[in-house]
């Protein structure tokens, strides 16, 4: 059992306190079940596995005190690595170190930073900058940190500037704020840290010296090389190098179809992606629907003369998969039977203008549709095996959603995102006929729905470096933010609150705005693009939605406005990182 301490804190009362998403998380970061519970001026997580853990939680990180004065402004955030931008802020999922049963509650605040510089000195280690001097904006930033953890931590049973005891778990007012201060000081350090790294990384990729030393250091290592411009895995490195600069698309709704949108696509995009919406494709069982995809693939194709990307093929979300077929979702066999000739008349179709195909997306996830663990690897082998059996000649993409795994603490038939990706892999190498060639990942945020609220750069960072540990290269298939506030939804009652607590979709820095979208998009992309494993980086749809109540993909998420007005992101983004 752990329990944490929260006091008032950016106009939340303590008393009222929303543990939004909250979940526990066990070891190797994977998310485990637990029951988290409210009540005045505490949390409560009670664990349901013997291992230790840490909590999860969205929290308000306000502007922190620097140089003496509140709310000072936080360099970071666009394509270098210190570039000025609004104070830090922001709607935030962030979580503690692992932490042993306790009869005595703890701080959450002092947990939180903790976790923080933990955190930033890992990723100094990693990225291997210790040698940062002093002087470095970054270092003077987590040294603001340190120093403001270190205050909270040893006067965390002090007394109030009142000099009264503090009567809230025995903790004090002021250590909370000094920890809240850390929390906020180490996440801007975090970003600087990451941004210096990518603007390290991006010159040394984009150049073609970290494919050349790369190759170099192989051969030195073994006789056996690679072919010429084939991925690199150097023993030990946890990740491949891949040759070629990142490649920059956009997904497009085949639902709509203008001008503008075909000319914002070819100034932008190297490629584009066409979800494969069973919903759309076969809206009725038997009854195909194949008149908007054709058209924008053959546009593609012959006018645009960009290559394109299918699917996901099966995607279980509720706005992507047809009602009829919710009818068999307690029959296995017939579901798999038919995503089977789903797969079949699709690739058939499609195969001779279709050179990479994402075969399924969320599997993992398992919310819809409740399948066993092992009927999940069942039916993503049976994918990846009919695309390849029917166009031997493709490239195989499989999307991993929810790539934090939120859903997992909740789910107990789901499988966490890393297991499942690692099992997929690790059934590849074993027989080819399972063979993937890429591992997608959807990185969205700010978004009220199940996994896409919103994390700090730092955070963006290393969950790909997580992934990239099993040596495939990696596509993010769906990078996107909001130009405009997404309004909570309820998601669950909370034990001890006064109503159903709303699922957050959380902002960075500031509330979104179409401003805020670009500065995100440019930070986040300058972040994917500079590391040696990141194949391509797909922007999550072309335009928005005219109707968001029927469309699966992000209100606001576009790269033009429903009217067809280009946003400032589009700005953003260009053919290649090679131009």
């Amino acid at each position: 059992m752990l329990s944490f301490v929260v006091f008032d804190a950016e106009g939340v009362d303590a008393r009222h306190f929303p543990p939004r998403h909250a979940y526990l998380i066990g070891p190797d970061e994977t998310p485990v079940q637990g029951d988290i519970a409210f009540r005045i001026g505490v949390v409560d997580a009670a664990k349901a596995v013997h291992s230790t853990v840490g909590l999860a939680v969205q929290i308000v990180v306000g502007p922190h005190p620097q140089n003496g004065t509140p709310g000072g402004a936080v360099a970071g955030g666009g394509g270098g690595s210190a570039i000025a931008g609004p104070r830090l802020t922001g709607l935030l999922t962030l979580q503690t170190c692992l932490l042993p049963d306790h009869v005595q509650p703890y701080l959450l605040t002092i947990e939180l930073a903790r976790r923080q510089i933990m955190f930033v000195l890992n990723k100094m280690e990693d990225w291997g900058l210790f040698d940062l001097p002093a002087e470095n904006p970054v270092i003077k930033q987590f040294e603001e940190a340190r120093i403001a953890f270190t205050q909270a931590l040893v006067g965390q049973r002090g007394t109030t500037e009142q000099g009264a005891e503090s009567a809230r778990g025995g903790f004090c007012a002021r250590a909370d704020r000094l920890a809240t201060q850390s929390v906020a000081a180490g996440i801007a350090a975090g970003e600087q840290l990451t941004l210096l790294n990518a603007e390290r990384q991006f010159k040394f990729r984009m150049s073609g010296r970290g494919y050349k030393e790369t190759a170099l250091h192989l051969s030195r290592m073994t006789p056996e090389m690679p072919p010429p411009g084939a991925p690199i895995v150097i023993p030990g490195a946890g990740y491949c190098t891949l040759s070629e600069p990142p490649l920059i698309g956009c997904s497009i709704s085949p639902n709509t179809s203008t001008e503008l949108q075909q000319k914002a696509a070819i100034a932008t995009c190297d490629f584009v992606t066409m979800p494969m919406r069973w919903i759309d494709l076969e809206p009725s069982e038997g009854k195909h629907n194949f008149g908007p995809t054709d058209r924008w693939i053959e546009w593609a194709i012959r006018t645009a003369k960009l290559p394109v990307v299918g699917g996901p093929l099966i995607d279980f979300r509720p706005l992507c998969a047809p009602d009829w077929l919710f009818i068999w979702e307690n029959d296995y066999d017939t579901l798999e039977d038919l995503v089977g000739e789903h797969i079949n008349a699709i690739v058939t179709r499609y195969r001779r203008t279709i050179s990479r195909w994402t075969v399924a997306s969320g599997l993992h996830v398992n919310m819809n549709f409740k399948i066993s663990f092992d009927q999940i690897i069942e039916l993503t082998k049976m994918c990846i095996q009919a695309v390849r059996k029917l166009h031997p000649a493709a490239k195989i993409q499989l999307e991993i959603s929810q790539p934090w795994g939120e859903y997992h603490a909740l789910n107990r038939r789901s499988i966490p995102p890393y297991v499942y990706a690692e099992a997929v892999v690790q059934a590849g190498a074993a027989n080819p006929a399972f063979h993937i060639d890429t591992l997608c990942i959807r990185t969205q945020m700010g978004h009220a729905e199940p996994g896409l609220a919103t994390r700090d750069l730092m955070s963006l960072s290393a969950m790909l470096d997580r992934y990239a540990t099993l040596e495939k290269p990696i596509a993010v298939s769906a990078l996107g933010c909001p130009s405009s506030p997404i309004a909570p939804k309820p998601y669950r009652p909370r034990s001890g609150a006064e109503a159903t607590d709303p699922y957050e979709p959380g902002f960075w820095r500031e509330a979104w705005s179409e401003q805020q979208q670009a500065t995100w998009l440019a930070a986040a992309a300058a972040i994917i693009c500079s590391k040696p494993y990141i194949q391509s980086l797909c922007w999550q749809d072309l335009s928005d939605p005219p109707n968001p109540a029927t469309s699966p993909e992000m209100p606001f998420g576009g790269l033009l406005g429903a009217n067809g007005i280009a946003k400032p992101c589009l700005l953003y983004t260009s053919p290649s990182p090679r131009d």
